[in-house]
């Protein structure tokens, strides 16, 4: 059996920043379901409850970092939807505070001390447990030391087992700068800071060392793949990737749709499918007052997300008072980030009562509620690796609006006014305003052309991107490092 560890920084329900957390997740429970051995590690941050999860001690593991210095760290385990074990590595001055990042989503200055204990942890885990991975399956610049570190330990001659390693890129934008004194503490000799490692601009860039060193790199669409080989998608690192040659490739995320499913989802005021729609009716009604909008047959758009300039809100500004001046519409924002973008929100609130309705954190039940309950949803993204919050979109039935990049290219089929195909509104330019005019062209089909609304909600939620499709992708990836590595069945 094949033997695959999952090593994030997050993985929901336990701790959630974006869709990062919902692969790390997803993924392992799909392959599971195939036959693999799949297992999760990742902090036991003090923000999770853990006897709302079930999570219990494992024991303890020491990890020698470099110079001498030994870390003890509390081990718990408990068991993730489709039975998936999750190791949580427990460690009082690393993983105590709240989260992944501070209150604002800003990264703290000790990252790579943190999170290169994860990695650390990680493997002995492995090794006190004489469960020995065939696969490392790490994810974006905070675990994409693993890759590094299985090298440096192969140089030394203490290799992890027979095993290789996969880098899935979610944000390339990320990508972890740290001071070179990290290094010590990592054990890694000063061969690593060089131009083909770690160094760059004279700094350890965690990302790049990743690419440089794992078997195999994914990423999350085939059109973010695509982007990211050039510049400025690539952010400085497009040579490094076409480097790789085959052994870097697009792969769309996959959706849990035991948890995304408006005919059965819990956490929404009533259900529906596409063959009756009377519940998504009630849900609208139930957010409209949950945001204090106001009652009448306008269209609302929702927006869940991070709110930082890669997310369009910068670009949403640009345009809010305006549309909302223009067209006879509501709109509902649920996310936290920069405090420039929480304030400006709070702004449009209080200029749109009845209009616009704000909440600035993360609430999955909230989320859940905007995409059931919204008839558009805005993703005006100025780039977007994948994307998840999209395709629920698709599956509640609430149309799309986005840019037309990465993963929201390849999931998004345009709108055809002449015939009403298609699932959403693609605008092409991240300019206010093409971003304008999509919404207005949504507001106008709202309107003008309500037999169109009706068939383009049934289209959206006949569409599927399951995991299976994507989890078989996967498992090819992790054979071809299997075979590379000459080994397998540890």
């Amino acid at each position: 059996m094949l033997k695959v560890l999952f090593v994030g920084s997050e993985c929901a329900p336990y701790a959630k920043c974006g869709g990062l957390a919902d692969v790390v997740a997803s993924l392992p429970k799909a392959l599971r379901a195939m036959g693999v051995d799949a297992r999760i590690a990742m902090p036991l941050y003090g923000s999770i409850d853990r006897g709302r999860y079930g999570i219990v001690p494992d024991g303890t593991c020491l990890v020698n970092a470099g110079g001498g210095e030994v870390n003890g760290c509390g081990v718990h385990c408990a068991l993730a939807d489709g039975g998936v074990p999750v190791w949580f590595v427990e460690h009082e001055r690393f993983f105590a505070r709240g989260g992944v990042y501070d209150e604002h989503g800003a990264a703290f200055g000790d990252n790579a001390f943190r999170f290169g204990l994860l990695c650390m942890a990680a493997a002995q885990i492995c090794r006190d447990r004489e469960w020995m991975p065939d696969v490392v399956h790490v994810h974006d610049w905070p675990t994409s030391l693993f890759p590094v570190l299985m090298e440096s330990w192969r140089r030394q001659g203490r290799a992890f087992g027979n095993a290789g390693s996969v880098l899935t890129i979610h944000n390339q934008a990320y990508q972890g700068y740290s001071h070179p004194s990290v290094m010590g503490y990592l054990g890694l000799g000063g061969e690593f800071f060089s131009p083909d490692a770690l160094e760059s601009y004279g700094q350890l860039n965690l990302l790049k060392g990743g690419i440089q060193f794992a078997d195999r790199v994914t990423t999350v669409s085939p059109t973010y793949a695509r982007e990211v080989l050039g510049e400025p998608g690539g952010n400085g690192l497009s040579g490094y990737l076409r480097g790789r040659g085959g052994e870097f490739q697009g792969i769309l995320n996959g959706v849990d749709y035991d948890e995304w499913n408006p005919e059965g989802d819990p956490l929404i005021p009533a259900r529906y499918g596409a063959d009756d729609m009377g519940g998504k009716a009630a849900c609208k009604e139930a957010l409209r007052g949950m945001f204090g909008l106001a009652r009448d047959d306008a269209p609302v758009f929702g927006m869940v997300g991070r709110l930082v300039e890669q997310k369009g809100i910068g670009l949403l500004r640009d345009v809010a008072d305006w549309v909302l001046g223009e067209m006879r519409m509501q709109l509902v924002v649920l996310g936290t980030g920069e405090r420039w973008a929480e304030d400006w929100l709070r702004g449009l609130a209080w200029r749109h009562p009845g209009r616009v309705g704000v909440r600035i954190g993360y609430s999955n039940e909230l989320a859940h509620r905007i995409e059931a309950g919204s008839d558009f949803f805005l993703m005006p993204s100025l780039f977007e690796p994948c994307g998840l919050s999209q395709i629920y979109a698709l599956r509640y039935g609430t149309l799309p609006v986005v840019h037309a990049t990465g993963g929201l290219a390849d999931t998004i089929e345009q709108y055809d006014e002449r015939s009403g195909a298609g699932t959403g509104f693609k605008f092409g330019a991240p300019t206010p305003q093409a971003l304008h005019d999509a919404i207005g062209w949504a507001v106008s089909t709202w309107y003008d052309r309500r037999e169109h609304m009706d068939r383009l909600r049934r289209q959206a939620m006949s569409v599927r991107f399951g995991w299976d499709d994507s989890a078989r992708r996967y498992l090819e990836v992790y054979e071809a490092v299997v075979r590379r590595r000459g080994g397998g069945g540890n």
